[in-house]
């Protein structure tokens, strides 16, 4: 778990203290973390104001609405509710506060969801629809059912371990995070003298299809995946 989610400096990113009190702390996480992403970059983040940079983040529970939701018989509704617990304003609220104009979207894949974000980034930027993008995800367990719906299905880890691509595989661990970066072609990095920690050659995203249970892996779909992953990067699986 991490601490002090209920944290937040509201008026560094010109929010009142009205709106901050229903602010999902998703959103405020993210917030935090775009502008840390990009001081790392050694990009300003008021200079990308109008510019077409992307928000790509990932987002696959709803603790926070639900929490309100429980809460609505004692809850204040105002003018900043609706849009304090929506999960597309995970990333508009980063686009609204740094005026970026390029796509803005939260998306749920469910565990791959950040994964499918850092995706959409690439495949933006390969189109030339961004030229910038800040992609990753981020998750809080606010919201106790949701821990005891997940273990019905048998979907979490007995042991509290996970193992995944292991054939001792037993379930998934639900731990709380968020994680940003920010994504260019490598072209431009290299010219505005930008650090790179990695090279995205190529990705790929496909579904199991049907397999033998909904939240199965379906083996034949994965390799899928990893062949197509490669063969768009122009790479052998057999030479890295």
């Amino acid at each position: 778990f991490l601490d002090d989610v209920d944290l937040f400096d509201p008026l560094f990113f010109g929010i009142s203290p009205r709106e901050a009190r229903v602010i999902d702390p998703q959103q405020r996480l993210v917030l935090e973390l775009a502008w840390e992403a990009l001081e790392d970059a050694g990009i300003a983040p008021g200079s990308l104001a109008g510019s077409d940079t992307g928000v790509f983040v990932g987002a696959s529970w709803s603790d926070y609405s639900a929490l309100a939701h429980q809460a609505a018989p004692h809850l204040e509704i105002g003018p900043h509710v609706a849009t304090g617990m929506h999960d597309s304003i995970i990333a508009n609220r980063v686009s609204y506060a740094l005026g970026l104009q390029g796509p803005s979207m939260a998306v749920d894949t469910a565990c791959s969801s950040s994964l499918v974000a850092v995706h959409l980034a690439c495949q933006s930027l390969w189109s030339g629809e961004s030229d910038l993008a800040l992609a990753g995800g981020v998750t809080l367990n606010l919201f106790g059912p949701h821990y005891l719906a997940m273990n019905e299905i048998g979907a979490l880890s007995p042991d509290g371990r996970c193992k995944a691509f292991d054939a001792r595989a037993d379930g998934m661990v639900r731990g709380e995070g968020a994680a940003l970066v920010v994504v260019t072609p490598l072209r431009v990095a290299l010219e505005r003298g930008l650090p790179v920690y990695c090279l995205i050659r190529g990705s790929a995203v496909n579904n199991d299809g049907l397999s033998n249970g909904l939240t199965a892996p379906n083996p034949s779909a994965q390799e899928a995946l990893l062949r197509s992953a490669y063969q768009r990067a122009d790479l052998s699986p057999w030479l890295v």
